[in-house]
């Protein structure tokens, strides 16, 4: 579970697999703008490749919002003494 808390490593996902293809388009912001336009003719194969491709970037978001949560938790105990 470790490789999920290293923000190297993630960052790592976000930039290979998080937005490859890059060419026209990352092709994760290509299936986000498929979805936000109601998702017509979108398939199961479709929402398999968004989770795929998203999943770095929820990793990302995970991992910045626990090292804010353990900041304050540091930040507020050192105000406290």
């Amino acid at each position: 579970m470790k490789v999920f808390d290293n923000i190297g490593i993630i960052l790592l996902l976000c930039i290979t697999l998080g937005l490859a293809p890059f060419t026209p388009e990352p092709h994760v912001l290509g299936k986000i703008k498929w979805v936000m336009g109601g998702g017509v003719g979108m398939k199961l194969i479709d929402y398999f490749d968004l989770i795929f491709h998203g999943l770095p970037w929820l990793l990302l978001v995970r991992v910045i919002f626990l090292k804010i949560v353990k900041f304050i938790k540091i930040s507020s105990k050192r105000i406290s003494e």
